[in-house]
């Protein structure tokens, strides 16, 4: 043990010496005959380009060098086109593991990573990985977003298992990266190599995990010459057919459009979506919202994940308004029955981003959405009546951000949503400083925003909200404070994403972690909060809490946390009612844990448990909810994964219906069982076949009597009002039924076709007191939505379709 700790110091002394040198600098020269990427390393440049190795560990243990018999070794050239890698990642090849996966899903798969960054700048990265099953994965990195996989590029990759380990070629056009035109310009450059089988992971240029983001370890790449950005004008036509089928009616639909990736200059890129279609976007998971806030969904359509780094600054951007539900409001008759649609056609939509050497980073967003119109109908005579919902709508974000000293930047946004008519417009403008100390150890974040709402018939509304954060950002203790204000008038929804404002609150943050593996854990990390919240107007206490937790990585790879959250004393809840009046609850305890074992077992197991209670008069609430999540790698082909979940609140209080206006609440036990499966079997890179499965079941059951809310905040049943008085019985039974069924083929680089078979069903009533199978069997006796979708999109790079038609000409003449 003393012998280890020697060793441990002197790696790590090492390692620190290295770090303090310059950096590690790799020279490359040009070839002249382009490698052949297939995994093999017998091209003739291969033979005297200069070797990247020795690499150190910096997780789960920093300092740590690989034994001769594992060592990585690296080769870079370049040509007019491209830039070349290969490496031989030496291993058993027995041990490797290399399971089939998606693109950009890991999986249990050993993998090589190269990271580029042509403005050597430590913050805006590109990541080009290759795992050993041969799939390929991609992303760019900054330190504001960290890892975006939602990015995708068009590049060549090859694998090859040998007798002593694996090997790889990799072709990185420049058509994927932006660069200026410099006659012998300085990249940043990073190797990552990680052993799955022991969640190790190595670089190239040696990595501080205390501090600092990753980029400003990485080495240099040497020795380009006279490269010129390419024009990049890529082009993704696409074709999609739709057979959809709903109770008895069936229509069919042929849409074809095209994606545009126009580089304007060197460093700014437009990318536009013309005639866009998101028929194949993946299904939301919908659940029973009894809040008093909207249920929202994560974005599932790929323009807008892809590349929205500059335009999500200071948080007002929320692309689901985009193409979402109609925003107007519609007065009917007592005779009159509302048909209105759920989403808003998008008409087209681009961006425009980009990066200057000197840091200056500019993005120009611009989206539009046709007038929707709902149908009216006299339910006594039968006629119909259109009215709009929302008009042709312009949405717009423009990004102003200056990146400097490798961990800073300044940014200054601004929102602004445009509609015809009387209907109302938005703008919202922000500042925003992140800030980290030339020590890599404090951050400091500043953030000052402004909106500004027209509503048209009256007066618009201007509205502030600001953010401060000062945080130790290193080493083992790190803490921090921050602060979070908006007034009563701040509104960002029209085109961002605030579930409330009027809030004044502080927050204090504390956390011990590990970075080096002590005992038989991998790491752990201790953490600690508290938040003390009142409204901004008037100045008035709502909450106060305070909790902690624990999470450990074992050295067998299993993972388990622990989590304590308690509100003392009165909390004053000022948005449950729905108009403005506090709702009082006292003394909640809540507490929870999981455990994940090692993936790389053949048969693994996520399981998490949570319980909450309150200790209040009169009252006699018990929350518990318990998920399991079973899976199986049958092989390095199929994966399948199941997940249940059960979710139980017994005399939960809340707000059930109104009754002229006012808000009627009612004690109600509540039970969630969600089932879901997901499965894929990936038969290589390029074909994969996915399954995902989803059922949820929600039922709500209120107690006869109901209560109604006095000025006190507290709760009384002297109006009399029961389940059978109040118009509508507010018990609820609700359930969801999804499935999506799809084959991938990557017939060509960039180049596929999708096929997706999908049916849903939906059933809402007040049965609440059916059991779970009766509730299902009212859900499978609905009317099924039934769709099937044939999508077809190719990949068409300018310069190679510039080429194929001078080798014509050539030929031809």
């Amino acid at each position: 043990m003393q012998f280890r700790s020697i060793l441990t110091f002197i790696f790590f002394f090492v390692f620190l010496q290295i770090c303090a040198q310059d950096k590690k600098k790799l020279n490359i020269t040009r070839t002249e005959l382009a490698p052949k990427i297939d995994g093999i390393l017998n091209d003739e440049i291969w033979k005297d380009a200069e070797i990247a190795t020795d690499f150190i560990q910096f997780k789960p243990e920093m300092g740590i060098t690989l034994s001769q018999s594992q060592r990585t070794e690296v080769k870079v050239t370049y040509d007019d086109d491209a830039i070349y890698v290969a490496a031989y990642l030496y291993d058993d090849p027995k041990d490797i593991m290399k399971q089939l996966t998606a693109r950009d899903n890991f999986g249990q798969t050993d993998f090589f990573t190269l990271v580029l960054n042509p403005n050597n700048d430590a913050q805006n990265d590109t990541q080009f990985i290759v795992f050993s099953s041969g799939v390929q994965a991609d992303a760019i990195a900054s330190p504001s977003i960290g890892e975006d996989f939602s990015w995708n590029a068009v590049w060549d990759s090859a694998v090859k298992i040998n007798e002593d380990g694996w090997s790889l070629e990799m072709k990185i056009p420049y058509r994927t990266l932006r660069f200026a035109n410099q006659e012998i310009p300085t990249w940043g450059l990073q190797f990552h190599r990680q052993f799955r089988r022991f969640r190790s992971q190595y670089t190239w240029s040696p990595i501080d995990v205390t501090k600092g983001y990753v980029g400003l370890y990485h080495g240099e790449l040497k020795g380009l010459e006279g490269i010129k950005p390419p024009t990049r004008l890529i082009l993704y036509p696409f074709a999609t057919g739709i057979v959809n089928s709903f109770d008895g009616n069936t229509e069919t639909n042929l849409t074809f459009g095209m994606d545009v990736k126009y580089g304007i200059t060197e460093n700014f890129t437009l990318d536009a979506t013309l005639v866009p279609d998101f028929s194949q976007a993946g299904f939301d998971n919908v659940v029973l919202n009894l809040g008093p806030f909207e249920q929202t969904f994560s974005e599932q359509r790929q323009f807008f994940t892809e590349g929205v780094d500059l335009f999500s600054k200071g948080g007002l951007f929320f692309s689901r308004r985009i193409g979402g539900a109609p925003s107007g409001e519609v007065n009917l008759n007592d005779n009159e029955t509302l048909d209105r649609p759920n989403e808003v056609k998008v008409l087209n939509a681009l961006k425009i981003s980009g990066r200057t050497k000197n840091g200056w980073g500019i993005g120009v967003f611009n989206a539009i959405t046709e007038k929707t119109n709902a149908r009216i109908t006299n339910d006594d005579t039968g006629e119909t009546r259109e009215t709009i919902v929302e008009p042709f709508t312009n949405y717009n974000i423009l990004v102003v951000d200056k990146q400097f000293r490798g961990n800073s930047s300044l940014s200054l946004i601004n929102t602004n949503v445009l509609r015809e008519g009387s209907f109302r417009d938005a703008n919202v403008t922000a500042a925003r400083a992140d800030i980290v100390n030339k020590k890599n150890t404090f951050r400091y974040v500043a953030e000052a925003k402004v909106s500004q709402v027209n509503y048209q018939n009256i007066d618009s509304e201007l509205g502030t909200s600001t953010f401060l954060y000062l945080g130790k950002v290193a080493g083992n203790f790190r803490y921090s404070f921050d602060h979070r204000f908006a007034d009563t008038k701040f509104e960002i929804n029209d085109l961002g994403l605030q579930f409330r404002n009027n809030f004044n609150n502080f927050s204090v943050d504390a956390s011990y972690e590990i970075f080096e593996p002590q005992g038989k854990l991998n790491s752990y990390r201790v953490n600690f909060f508290s938040n003390y919240r009142q409204l901004a107007n008037p100045g008035v206490f709502t909450g106060f809490n305070f909790g902690g937790g624990y999470r450990a990585t074992t050295t067998k790879l299993d993972t388990y946390s622990f989590r304590l959250n308690i509100e003392p004393g009165q909390q004053n809840d000022y948005f449950e009612s729905r108009d403005g009046r506090r709702f009082i609850f006292e003394n909640t305890l809540s507490t929870g844990g999981s455990i994940s074992t090692n993936y790389n077992r053949v048969f693994a197991i996520d399981v998490r448990a949570n319980i909450g209670t309150l200790f209040e008069d009169g009252r006699d609430l018990f929350t518990y909810d318990f998920n399991i999540s079973p899976r199986v790698r049958f092989n390095d082909k199929f994966l399948m994964t199941y997940r249940i979940n059960f979710n139980h609140r017994n005399g939960d209080r809340g707000y059930a219906t109104e009754v002229d206006g006012e808000p009627v609440f009612g004690e109600r036990n509540r039970q969630i069982v969600t089932n879901s499966i997901s499965a894929n079997y990936t038969f290589d890179p390029f074909n994969v076949l996915a399954l995902t499965f989803r059922h949820y079941w929600d039922t709500v059951d209120y107690d006869y009597d109901l209560f109604t809310l006095q000025d006190n905040g507290r709760l009384t049943t002297d109006s009399g009002f029961n389940r059978d008085n109040v118009g509508n019985d507010p018990n609820i039974n609700f359930s969801t039924w999804n499935i999506d069924l799809s084959y991938s083929w990557q017939f060509a680089p960039g180049s596929f076709l999708t096929a997706l078979y999908r049916n849903s069903l939906f059933n809402l009533d007040n049965l609440s007191q059916e059991s779970y199978g009766q509730s299902l069997n009212q859900l499978l006796n609905q009317p099924i939505q039934n769709t099937f979708s044939l999508r077809l999109q190719y990949f068409i790079d300018y310069n190679d379709a510039k080429r194929l038609l001078q080798g014509k000409n050539k030929s031809n003449s």
